[in-house]
């Protein structure tokens, strides 16, 4: 390490914990030690055991539910600050909350912003995150963001599949920016599929728009929740002639009964990343580990290098 560059310490918290020791056994170092101690009434306490004065520290935490994983970054961010860190770098390979990102009906919250702001608040200087749901989710900061995006995994595996008459495709047009840049990556067709809820998490109708006809469907999202939509979409390729169906889904959310909806449709196969825990059994679910892209960001971000060719496709 460059004499000149302040030492780097990794934390986690309980949640993410699997993920911190991936990332830290990349990165070749150990995993700092910390305390969560929590009280009878719900409350806890965190407390760094060992020295981080004068240290850039990496808390690597995502958030998804529940709001326990939020609360424990906001404190260890306020812990670090508190304990003399020199900076305090958020990594979050989930950032929850993100679904949330505009007032799209009357009197409700913007709970992205929100969730930034008390991140801000709290005292982080940086942030390191992968596929938002929105992008401008990083201009709700006020500290620099590096996204990163899960096609550096994805693409190769894909690749190392190699399917013949491959088409991308998404499940719901706001995510054909996404898909776009796979098929234009990929130099193949790019189908969209247009869908109307009847309310949240509840799919009412889906139409394809394109062709589909005996080809190998690769469907793109960034998160799958109960899996409703993805699933629904899968069926409706395999009605219209596809081969086979096979999802690209960044953030494994998959409450129930996502798993079961999974096993029971046309999939072949369900590709994950490893940013939030998936543990349920499951046939037809891969898990890739995306610790070696963020062990490579933290590398590059301490010692002041660009970011830039983690990027396969933007």
């Amino acid at each position: 390490m460059d004499s000149f560059l302040p030492p780097f310490k990794v934390f986690s918290g309980d949640k993410s914990r699997y993920m911190a020791e991936e990332i830290c056994k990349e990165l070749g170092v150990e995993l700092g030690s910390m305390k969560i101690e929590h009280f009878a009434d719900g409350e806890f306490e965190v407390c760094f055991e060992e020295s981080v004065r004068g240290c850039e520290v990496y808390l690597v935490q995502s958030t998804f539910p529940n709001c326990d994983n939020l609360m424990e970054l906001l404190l260890m961010i306020d812990a670090a600050k508190r304990a003399s860190a020199k900076s305090v770098i958020a990594v979050m390979p989930y950032f929850g909350w993100a679904r949330q990102d505009r007032k799209d009906k009357p009197r409700v919250s913007i709970a992205a912003k929100l969730v930034s702001d008390m991140l801000v608040t709290a005292g982080v200087d940086r942030v390191i995150t992968m596929d938002l749901h929105a992008d401008q989710i990083q201009g709700f900061f006020n500290v620099p963001v590096d996204h990163l995006y899960a096609s550096s995994v994805f693409i190769p595996y894909i690749q190392s599949l190699k399917l013949d008459d491959m088409v991308i495709a998404t499940p719901d047009v706001g995510g054909a920016k996404r898909a776009n840049s796979y098929a234009k990556y990929l130099d193949v067709p790019l189908v969209l599929c247009h869908k109307q809820r009847a309310k949240a998490n509840v799919v009412a109708k889906m139409t394809v728009i394109g062709d589909v006809q005996d080809k190998n469907v690769i469907l793109v999202d960034d998160m799958v929740d109960t899996a409703g939509t993805i699933t629904k979409a899968a069926n409706l390729m395999m009605e219209n002639g596809a081969k086979s169906v096979r999802a690209l889904c960044t953030h494994a959310i998959m409450s129930d009964p996502a798993t079961q909806r999974v096993e029971d449709s046309a999939l072949t196969e369900m590709i994950f990343t490893n940013s939030i825990p998936y543990k349920k059994e499951s046939s037809k679910c891969t898990i890739i580990s995306v610790a070696r892209l963020f062990a490579d960001t933290i590398r590059r971000v301490h010692s002041y290098q660009s970011i830039s060719s983690q990027y396969l496709i933007k």
